[in-house]
């Protein structure tokens, strides 16, 4: 069985680390990315069934990537959990997200939140 992919898009490695462990802890595979412009790169190429992204990134910021996503076909199943320190401008982009988490974010509160959202594996 393969287990579903999340792409965690967070530049702070210590969080990311934090994030990737949460996310396998609710039985998805992860792929870390730490720069915007990666993160761009690497949706082109594959299809996350989640990406957790913050949205303070170096060279693309993470509200271009969530344009990105929502615009993009292939993604158009892909869950995202927006994940960011700046709680304002969490508000402006509740209805773009699956979830929109201000930091700190728990280990806990990540994995149960996407153990929630987290589709059937597939054969």
């Amino acid at each position: 069985m393969t287990k579903p992919l999340a792409l965690i898009v967070e530049d702070e490695k210590d969080l990311s680390d934090i994030f990737a462990e949460a996310l396998q802890h609710a039985d998805f595979a992860t792929e870390v990315v730490r720069d915007g412009q990666k993160a761009v790169e690497r949706l082109a190429v594959i299809v996350p069934d989640l990406v957790l992204l913050d949205l303070h990134l170096p060279n693309v910021a993470g509200t271009d990537i969530l344009k990105q996503i929502r615009q993009d076909e292939r993604l158009g199943s892909t869950q995202v959990i927006v994940v960011t320190a700046d709680a304002r401008s969490a508000e402006f982009l509740r209805s773009d997200a699956e979830l929109v988490l201000v930091k700190p974010v728990r280990f806990s509160q990540l994995r149960d939140l996407a153990a929630r959202i987290r589709p059937s594996a597939s054969a």
